[in-house]
């Protein structure tokens, strides 16, 4: 979210940041317009309450003195009827102007590129080669049917659509997956590991921007209104909502593991087979809480992290800076990683690694003292995933796939699937 005053004193530097994004900006006239008749309602009220507070005053005065203050008290009553009046006209404003205020996108930053869609998008390098097979190689669906590790049609039988059962094999790996993940980011990279509810409520997807813009996106319960998390990024942020961090602790960084939930409202027809685009899926997330000054830092070196686990995968991999037009709601800053997937002879999206800057901070409240000041500031949060476990488990069935149909376990994989019992 926005500061009113910024968007107040900038708003045509926030007009522009909208149209770069390809979004329609009409909503910060309706904001300026909204805005400045509170300010009015606001100057009118503080006048009244400040004259009551005289004439009351002065009627205390000449009842003390058993003098008639029969007319103060009659101009009293009237500006209480108009104080109410105003108040009440005040709550429907704000609730009109925090409606357009939640809706505004984070600024994307200078460096971030202008452009439409992710055809737009930078690619500022890649990793690894590009395996040549001697015969045409199949696409993990094909592969983990064949084998019988995945199960789409039980699947549906259970849940409907975008949905698979993981057995054998595949769901030995993708648990595999999930701990040298947590292993690499928490024993190398130094992130403490969180564990959090996979249901949180309203307050909780508000703070990091998925409500209320973006509900059609979610699972949400009928019981206690509870929304399943879309990423652990949810929680994991709001941990420290409406607190103050003492800058000698930051930056903090987690890392947690959870299942996710998405409606994948808008996709129809994307991707409807195979493990990239589920109603479900596992993911191990990576969050930080930084001051202003180091965000972008804290952006490469989350950056780095993230890509630390393709290159021991030794999956090939290519890193873009994601265009105004691809940028996520929320965030100022985008870098995607997409893996190599040979059947489909493209990149696919295998991680995304944000900073937004004091957007989400300024809806949760989380806040820092800086050393030896004793006013707060903003803090910035960033994440990114390291990485989403099915994505990672379809990379591998399709770059380790080999001629007799049969998936090869990665190097760094291998301790985890030897026998311990």
């Amino acid at each position: 979210m926005l500061e009113l005053r910024f968007i107040r004193e900038n708003s045509e530097l926030v007009q522009n940041k909208i149209r770069h994004r390809g979004l329609d900006d009409s909503g910060i006239n309706s904001f300026l317009e909204i805005d400045q008749e509170r300010r009015d309602i606001l100057s009118e009220l503080e006048g009244l309450r400040n004259q009551r507070k005289t004439l009351s005053q002065e009627i205390g005065r000449l009842k003390a003195a058993k003098e008639d203050a029969d007319s103060q008290m009659v101009e009293t009553k009237k500006m209480g009827a108009r104080i109410k009046e105003l108040e009440s006209s005040l709550s429907g404003v704000e609730i009109n102007l925090e409606e357009i205020v939640m809706g505004i996108p984070n600024l994307c930053q200078d460096s971030v590129p202008f452009g439409n869609n992710d055809s737009d998008n930078i690619e500022i390098r890649k990793f690894g080669n590009i395996t040549e097979y001697p015969f045409p190689p199949l696409a993990h669906w094909d592969i983990g049917e064949k084998l019988g590790v995945l199960d789409f049609e039980r699947a549906a039988k259970l849940s409907g659509a975008r949905f698979c059962v993981l057995k054998g094999m595949a769901s030995r790996m993708e648990r595999a997956l999930v701990n040298f993940f947590l292993d690499l980011h928490t024993q190398k990279h130094g992130y403490q590991e969180v564990y959090p509810p996979f249901l949180v409520n309203a307050e909780t997807m508000t703070a990091t921007g998925q409500l209320p813009k973006f509900e059609e996106d979610l699972f949400k319960t009928n019981v206690r209104n509870l929304y399943l998390i879309p990423t652990a990024e949810v929680p994991i942020t709001n941990l420290h909502r409406d607190e103050t961090l003492a800058e000698k602790d930051l930056p903090i960084k987690y890392a947690s593991f959870t299942a996710c939930f998405r409606s994948e409202a808008g996709s129809y027809g994307k991707d409807t087979r195979g493990l990239i685009r589920q109603h479900q899926f596992d993911k191990v997330e990576l969050v930080k809480f930084t001051t202003p000054d180091t965000s972008e830092q804290e952006l490469e070196s989350l950056l780095a992290d993230a890509e630390a686990v393709l290159q021991l995968l030794n999956l090939p991999y290519r890193v873009v800076l994601l265009c105004s037009g691809d940028l996520g709601f929320s965030s100022s800053k985008t870098y995607d990683i997409e893996v190599w997937m040979p059947a489909q002879k493209k990149y696919r999206e295998i991680s995304s690694c944000s900073n937004f800057t004091d957007f989400q901070a300024r809806r949760g409240g989380i806040r820092y003292r800086p050393d030896g000041q004793k006013k707060s500031a903003l803090v910035h949060t960033l994440n990114g995933s390291g990485l989403a476990v099915g994505r990672t488990l379809a990379a591998i069935f399709e770059n380790y796939q080999q001629a007799d149909g049969s998936v090869a376990i990665p190097d760094v994989l291998k301790p985890y699937f030897e026998d311990r019992f």
